[in-house]
Order: structure tokens, then sequence, then C-alpha cells
């Protein structure tokens, strides 16, 4: 597919995943939040976007990890607009705690989240892939949610908002970027062992 309607493709993904944290941050009830954050990779999954979380899994060929670069910085880019629309729209919600809290952690513990957050999001797309049943995206991003794993599109959309743009954050990002990637591509392996 064509470089330049991956990356806009990917843009929407950003800013879907940035829909589903609006949510999240506005409701008290985190079940009910977390339910309707699914709404974003449910968007995501029927248009045909492009989400980092939910392609590097499915990664085959080394040449593909040049789309993931795009795909990430249109996930990015979608992220940061959701959040400055958010803003600007004087949103009665706030990611600081969430931000504070997450940037508290240590980077070998979100490291480990970002991998289960891989394994759920790898999960999602396999699962509802074989099956087209929605219940297999609802269910997992649900459990990543209310378990604390850190999704790294999620993650720009939070620090964003926050207005966190400082070399940590940047790192964290990164390290969550890491861990998404290598916790679905060590779900993918299943697929050489059957």
């Amino acid at each position: 597919m064509d470089k330049i309607k991956i990356f806009l493709k990917s843009i929407y993904a950003g800013f879907m995943i940035g829909v589903g944290g609006i949510v999240y941050l506005s409701v008290e009830n985190k079940v009910i939040g977390s339910l309707l954050f699914s709404f974003g990779l449910l968007t995501i999954v029927t248009q045909g976007f492009y989400l980092y979380t939910g392609k590097i899994g499915f990664v085959k060929k080394a040449h593909e990890l040049i789309d993931m670069l795009a795909i990430a910085a249109g996930n990015y880019i979608g992220a940061f607009l959701a959040a400055i629309l958010a803003n600007g729209a004087h949103l009665k919600i706030s990611s600081s705690e969430l931000v504070g809290n997450k940037l508290g952690n240590s980077p070998g513990n979100v490291f480990l989240l970002s991998a289960f957050c891989g394994v759920m999001m790898y999960l999602a797309i396999d699962n509802y892939n074989k099956s087209k049943n929605i219940v297999f995206i609802i269910a997992p991003v649900m459990i990543f949610i209310l378990s604390g794993f850190e999704h790294s599109v999620a993650n720009m959309f939070y620090f964003h908002l926050a207005g966190e743009y400082g070399w940590k954050a940047f790192a964290y990002l990164l390290v969550m970027v890491a861990g998404n990637g290598i916790g679905a591509k060590v779900f993918d392996l299943k697929e050489h062992i059957s």
C-alpha cells in the first residue's frame, strides 16, 4: 500500500485512540470507561486504520518495520491532534495524575507492563480476524486498561493532554513502543509452534 495512505490511516488511528482516552477520562467508573475506550479500537479495525499496537505483531519481513515507523509517527500525530482539540474544547478531563503515575514507575516495570499490553493487542486483532466477534476486541482492551498495562499510543494521547513533553516522557514512550512490539511478537511465535 502507498506509504502516504498508511501514514494518513495511522493519523486516524491515533486520533481514535485519543477519543477512547477522552471517554475513559470522562467517566468515573473505570470499568465503564474501559468498555467505552474499546470503541476506538473497534473503529480502527472496522475502518481499516493503522494502529502500531495492532500491526506490529503481524510483521513478517524486515522491510515492514519501515511501515511500523510511519505508523507509529502517524499515531503520534493523531494522538497529539486529539489532545490539542480536547484541551482547546476545555473538556473537564485531566491526565496529569495518570501521567505522573506512569512516569513515576521504573523503566523496567513500564517495559513489562507494555509487553503485557502488546500480548492483549495481538490477541485482540488475531482473535477478531479469526472469528469476527467484537468481544475479542472489547475484552482485551478492558483487560489492558483495568490491569494498568501500558499502551504506547494511548499514552501518547495522555502525555500530550497533560502537556508532558520532556525527555523522560519521550524515553518512556520509546520503552512502551518496544514493550508493545516485543509482547505482540512473542505471542505471534505461537503460529510457528502449531
